[in-house]
């Protein structure tokens, strides 16, 4: 299978005090791809406005989103897409719906990003990706065609802010804790939906913070990488592959970068396997 990577260093969806860091994990990551195969998509150099939306710093974040867009058209193979902050995804998911009408989602992230600009204690879109997605989001920020919610599945999450966890429920979304999260598991719950065609979207706040370090948002009692990297595996060979994105690499300057690319690059080599 044909692999290519779109880098979007956009850095304008995350709250974190450490958002500015993700521009850098997003270029050392381009560092280690391979330069004929990968292509970088133009992120504004200012903050944004928020423009009365509830999201904060929300014309970048459409700015970065119509630029995307547009990259993602009329490319072969399976695109794997390099944030910058999660934000990233209200671009890649849709694209890829569009052309598999059954794709399923498997969100690996420890926190659910289910928040609304209303809900949200923040006002970053980071913390609404998935809702937007899913088609409960500022209006120009939804897609046209959202995804269902009976085909994604929550993988390694632990921490909900109060609406986020009372609006899963509501809506039945599976979930699969760290505990519970294993190959066997995760394949079931895709089997489950129907699906055929599957997404990845890799927050790396997703792993144990003892493992990986370069986080904005670090969450205690994680995944560990093994069982992260069999379980891409495990659905790769029991699905095919149309996407997948990795976020939320956030280094604390560029040279401690290389301490944390080790892992990504495993995961990688996971995904293209």
């Amino acid at each position: 299978m044909d692999f290519s990577f779109l880098v979007v260093p956009q850095w304008q969806g995350s709250g974190s005090s450490r958002a500015l860091q993700l521009t850098d994990g997003a270029n050392a990551l381009q560092g280690d791809l391979p330069v004929s195969k990968t292509t970088v998509v133009d992120v504004p150099l200012g903050a944004g406005e928020s423009l009365g939306s509830g999201v904060r710093r929300i014309s970048a974040i459409q700015t970065v989103r119509d630029r995307f867009a547009e990259a993602l058209q009329n490319r072969s193979g399976v695109t794997i897409t390099v944030g910058g902050d999660c934000g990233v995804e209200v671009a890649a998911i849709p694209h890829a719906l569009t052309a598999h009408p059954d794709l399923a989602v498997v969100w690996f992230d420890a926190h659910p990003d289910v928040n609304t600009p209303e809900s949200s204690p923040s006002g970053a879109f980071n913390g609404m990706v998935l809702r937007t997605i899913l088609g409960d989001g500022f209006p120009s920020l939804v897609p046209v065609n959202p995804l269902p919610t009976s085909r994604v599945i929550l993988a390694g999450t632990r921490a909900f802010d109060e609406p986020e966890a009372e609006w899963i429920a509501e809506r039945g979304i599976r979930m699969l804790s760290p505990d519970e999260l294993n190959p066997e598991s995760l394949v079931a719950a895709i089997e489950a939906t129907g699906a055929n065609t599957v997404y990845i979207h890799i927050d790396l706040d997703v792993l144990d913070p003892a493992e990986f370090s370069s986080l904005g948002y670090p969450e205690p009692f994680g995944v560990s990488l093994t069982t992260l990297l069999k379980s891409i595996r495990a659905l790769g060979a029991r699905f095919e592959l149309v996407g997948a994105g990795i976020c939320e690499f956030a280094p604390t300057s560029p040279e401690s970068a290389s301490d944390d690319l080790p892992a990504i690059l495993r995961i990688i080599g996971a995904l293209t396997a």
